[in-house]
């Protein structure tokens, strides 16, 4: 229990800030004995509190932003649980192949400068781009928060870390519903999700603060890096074998 509320605190800072919290927790939730599909479900229930501990740890950029996630609340949650439910219903083995490629676009998309303006989150492409990348937040997981921030910093012209605060809570709203679904018909382990959940809502409070005190670009910088690491290790995984 203590080696995973370690864990979830780590994780809990590192998606908040670089967005790639299923990269440290799933792979310590498997090297903890569960099967991968075991694991994969209880990751997504215990990063719930995450998302809390990274809203309440992030008033100040959130401030003036709640209509805003009003309008995109719903379309994050519904492309949740259509993750969910095709992670249900169908073999991971496609996402596998293709999770590389998505990430390392969407890391390549923050590394370029950012948008001169806002198009708006009425537009149908912002839309339909975040229902797409919650998707893949509902069913795989690794590094979907940065995919949102990605597909946020093409949308609007906002500081990083204002961006990074949207993206937290916009992506928490997708692995709630998505945690819903594998709660009431998932293998989830609560043995591991409860101590996993405690760090990250400690973990993902802490975050924001150090979040907040990144330059803008070095903040887009530092995920892009790090989400081109993890495209190649996957990469690596998925190919390789």
């Amino acid at each position: 229990m203590l080696g995973l509320l370690g864990v979830g605190v780590v994780a809990g800072v590192v998606s908040t800030v670089v967005s790639l919290a299923s990269i440290v927790s799933y792979p310590a939730l498997l090297a903890f004995g569960l099967p991968p599909l075991t694991a994969n479900v209880t990751n997504t229930v215990a990063l719930v509190f995450t998302g809390i501990g990274a809203a309440a740890g992030s008033r100040p950029e959130l401030a003036g932003e709640g209509g805003r996630m009003l309008r995109l609340g719903p379309v994050a949650a519904v492309g949740g649980a259509t993750g969910a439910f095709l992670l249900l219903v169908t073999p991971a083995e496609t996402f596998e192949l293709i999770a590389p490629w998505l990430i390392a676009m969407a890391s390549l998309l923050l590394a370029r400068p950012p948008a001169g303006r806002a198009s708006g989150e009425h537009g149908m492409t912002a839309r339909v781009g975040l229902f797409a990348v919650t998707i893949y937040v509902g069913y795989f997981g690794a590094a979907g928060g940065l995919m949102v921030f990605a597909v946020l910093a093409a949308t609007f012209a906002q500081p990083a870390a204002k961006l990074n605060a949207m993206k937290n809570v916009l992506s928490g709203l997708a692995n709630a519903v998505a945690a819903l679904g594998f709660a009431m018909f998932g293998p989830v382990d609560w043995g591991a999700a409860v101590p996993l959940a405690a760090g990250f809502l400690l973990g993902g409070w802490t975050g924001p603060k150090i979040a907040r005190r990144l330059p803008g670009a070095g903040l887009r910088y530092l995920a892009a890096a790090c989400g081109l690491a993890v495209a190649i290790k996957l990469g690596w995984d998925s190919y390789a074998s």
